[in-house]
Order: structure tokens, then sequence, then C-alpha cells
């Protein structure tokens, strides 16, 4: 009989879940344990905090649905997220970078016409990207799809919004031949991620700032190309330096230009105030 003690349960642990059936499996739980408790031997773990840690699991559990990815939350300000989106996405320093997809992207976004508008019926400055999707030498990547989703005004996003029952702000744009592309939707704002769960609780002990910069979403996923899932955000943004999820990057910063008036670059008549954004996506073959 081989009795447990503070010294071997570590092996011990390990060991039996390196019997995993699936080779994989069996190196990330047995890692998972050594780590585990090699973070509870650090800390001198006492028996309240690791129920506190469980409670708090629990009700992180308990907040999530379909609409809120609470856990997805956490992996996000932890840092990990990122951290595993740039050991995964190790792309050429010519191709766009990639950041977090965040939790509330929706598919089946409504398909959209060149330059049409995304944003139609909700308040703000109206906002035209355009630019190409190219690959790494600059060869037009037609027929791309781009799927664009961002928050309101309040800094919602449409699941936020239970009475929400129709396509918000977000929409999928196809580039044409050349690579070319249009969006129209209106700038979008700094918001706080949310604040009423665990998580939000966990932030506020903190001096950790709970806002974004502004910033919208765009994935990209094209036949023979890394499939891309990166934001945009507005150059001069407060909180740039201090995303509370690690997600900006330098080359991601786009310059707004202020317009008064006039009309768009497809012709359209634009009254009042108005942002011109160009981007060029650059796609890195499968």
């Amino acid at each position: 009989m081989q009795l447990v003690t503070e010294d071997n349960i570590t092996d011990l642990a390990a060991q039996r879940w390196a019997t995993a059936h699936d080779p994989r499996t069996a190196e990330l739980m047995s890692a998972l344990v050594r780590h585990l408790h090699a973070f509870a031997r650090e800390v001198k773990l006492t028996e309240a905090e690791w129920m506190a840690a469980v409670q708090w699991l629990n009700r992180t559990g308990q907040i999530s649905n379909d609409k809120r990815e609470e856990f997805i939350l956490t992996s996000d300000v932890l840092g990990l997220s990122m951290l595993v989106v740039q050991m995964n996405q190790r792309l050429d320093p010519r191709a766009t970078p990639a950041t977090v997809l965040g939790p509330f992207h929706i598919d089946g976004s409504p398909e959209l016409g060149h330059g049409e508008d995304m944003s139609e019926g909700v308040r703000g400055t109206p906002l035209y990207l355009h630019g190409r999707v190219v690959d790494l030498d600059g060869n037009a990547v037609p027929g791309a799809v781009l799927d664009v989703w961002q928050a309101d005004d309040d800094g919602l996003y449409e699941t936020q919004h239970p009475e929400v029952d129709e396509a918000r702000l977000r929409a999928k744009y196809t580039a044409r031949e050349d690579g070319s592309f249009a969006i129209r939707t209106v700038a979008p704002l700094g918001y706080t991620i949310p604040m009423d769960g665990p998580v939000g609780e966990l932030i506020s002990r903190t001096d950790i700032s709970e806002y974004r910069p502004a910033h919208f979403h765009v994935l990209l996923a094209v036949p023979g190309y890394r499939p891309l899932i990166t934001h945009l955000f507005q150059e001069g943004a407060d909180y740039l330096d201090s995303d509370v999820v690690f997600g900006v990057k330098e080359q991601l910063v786009v310059h707004y230009e202020p317009h008064e008036g006039g009309s768009f670059p497809d012709g359209t008549a634009v009254e009042g105030p108005w942002f011109e954004a160009t981007y060029d996506f650059v796609l890195q073959p499968a």
C-alpha cells in the first residue's frame, strides 16, 4: 500500500492522469496537475482560499449561457487568450496580426453589398472603412468574406440586448475581384467589460482598468489561407496602452480621417461629420 503524503501526492496524481487513453490528454492533464500543485505550494494556499476559488468558479459557470461566456472573459483578462493566440498564430511579419475572438461573436450574420450600412438605426458618427484583402505579396484575394461585428454606443453587443431579435452592428462583406472591400458603420466607442459578474468583481479589487479601447472585430476565413481573427483600433483612442484583454497591436491601430459633410468614397451623400479609414488585410497562405 502506498500512503499519500504531502511529498508524493503530486507524483501520484500526475501518474494517474498520465494513464489517459489519448496521449495528448495524458500530457495536458499530468502537466496541469504538476502546475496546480506547484502554485498551491508557492502561495501556501489555505483551505479558505481554496474554497473561495471553487465558489468563484461555480459562480462563473452559473452566470454563463449562450449569450455570455464568462470563462472566455476570465481567460481574456488573465492574458491567457492572447498568449494562446500568439503561440498559435506566429505569422509572417507582413501578415495582419491576430487577436482574440472575444465572447460576443455570432454565426450567421447577414450578407451586405459593397459599402452597405450595417449600423442602420444605431446612433453614432458614420464611419466608412475601405481597403483591400491581399496576400503576402500584395496580390488580390478576391471573394474574401469579412465577418464584422462591434459594440453600440452603450458599449454593448447584440447578444447583451435581450430585447434585440435581429442582426445589430454585424454583417458579412465580400471583397471584389481586385480584393477591394467597403464597410459602412458607426465609429465604435471604448467600453468596459461586463462588471456585474465574477470577473468584474475580481477586477474591481485591483487597479486594472476594466476598459477596452474603441475597436471592431473582423474574421476572415478564406480557403487556401490561414484563418484570421483580428481587431481594428482607432488611432488615439483611450486605453490603447491598457486594454484589459491585451488585444492591441501597433499594426492594428488605424487613423480615422474626419470629414464634414460631402460624400462617402462611393458617392453617397453625407450630412454632418463622418470618418474615413483605410486598411488592407494581409493574409498568409495556409
